[in-house]
């Protein structure tokens, strides 16, 4: 009988946690300052607007730009003369048929976009342009000096990410481009190198934001992340055939999605000042559910598209 109370405890205990973690998940602000970012994106060009110029090139780039996008998106390389390159692939096969990789060639001698390439994120659909040529980063600041970017640095380089953050220093825009990587080592040489640039969830601190907001914790743990991106998982095995095998499985995209895709997760950022981006988002179907679930802005290969969208059913603006 003496148990009685000490289960009495634990039970008030676990009740007044459960309460007080939904009353600050829902109410941030009291205890978490709101991060105030530069800009607020909700129209983000996927490699520039892969499907309707050829990706990553200044073409794609400025076509974005006139349909209206908030924000670009894309990665960037190290070319065999410290040029950073701006290109999805360090090998170019895919891009180009050539099978050489950047860090091989000097900027001058890397090979031409195909006439028609595949839109990564829209199977057996192809886009073209003029502009064949492989931009670089300097011509994308020079060109849209106070656009957002979202920049992602796929290799662990440190000299990669010292030569990018110069050049977002020399052109006065560390606050308005992002740092993207799913890596946190990578991650963790960008912040060294400039840690002034806002910067997104990792992978792995992706997944223990989940396992924050699982356990309730989440409401009472500082965050120093400004955006979280994350692939929309909805369109797998649609629009998206990953390489990857466990993407390739209904069962586990359905998980993903349900455990991932939660609207009170992304309101709760969202009230803490994180924008939530999801890609690729290529269908207006697709645009109406990401939205629905609590995305703050979406990336496209399609931003002609998705500007009409935007046109024909505006967000409700986010206070």
């Amino acid at each position: 009988m003496e148990v009685m109370p000490e289960i009495a405890c634990v039970i008030i205990f676990f009740l007044l946690y459960i309460s007080s973690s939904l009353f600050f998940l829902y109410n941030p602000n009291i205890i978490h300052k709101k991060k105030r970012l530069a800009f607020f994106c909700r129209h983000i060009s996927h490699r520039g607007g892969a499907g309707e110029r050829i990706e990553n090139t200044l073409e794609a780039f400025t076509h974005a730009a006139t349909t209206g996008t908030d924000m670009l998106e894309l990665d960037c390389h190290l070319s065999l003369d410290g040029q950073v390159i701006v290109s999805h692939d360090e090998n170019l096969l895919r891009q180009t048929g050539s099978d050489v990789t950047i860090s091989s060639l000097k900027a001058q001698d890397l090979p031409l976009y195909k006439e028609k390439l595949e839109v990564t994120f829209d199977v057996d659909h192809f886009s073209s342009g003029k502009d064949r040529r492989f931009a670089l980063l300097e011509e994308i600041f020079k060109k849209f000096p106070r656009m957002p970017v979202t920049l992602e640095i796929k290799k662990n380089d440190s000299v990669l990410a010292r030569k990018v953050s110069s050049l977002v220093r020399q052109y006065d825009r560390e606050d308005i481009t992002v740092w993207a990587t799913g890596d946190s080592d990578v991650m963790a040489k960008c912040r060294k190198e400039n840690p002034n640039m806002p910067f997104m969830f990792t992978e792995k601190r992706g997944f223990l934001l989940l396992v924050l907001y699982y356990t309730g914790l989440l409401p009472f743990v500082p965050l120093e992340e400004s955006l979280l991106q994350f692939y929309f998982p909805r369109v797998f095995n649609r629009t998206y055939i990953a390489d990857e095998w466990y993407f390739r499985n209904k069962v586990t995209v359905y998980l993903i999605e349900k455990l991932t895709m939660r609207k009170t997760l992304f309101h709760h950022l969202t009230k803490r000042g994180i924008q939530v981006q999801l890609f690729v988002c290529n269908r207006e179907n697709d645009m109406d559910a990401a939205f629905k679930v609590g995305a703050t802005g979406l990336m496209t290969d399609y931003p002609t598209l998705l500007s009409k969208y935007l046109h024909k059913h505006p967000p409700p603006e986010i206070k």
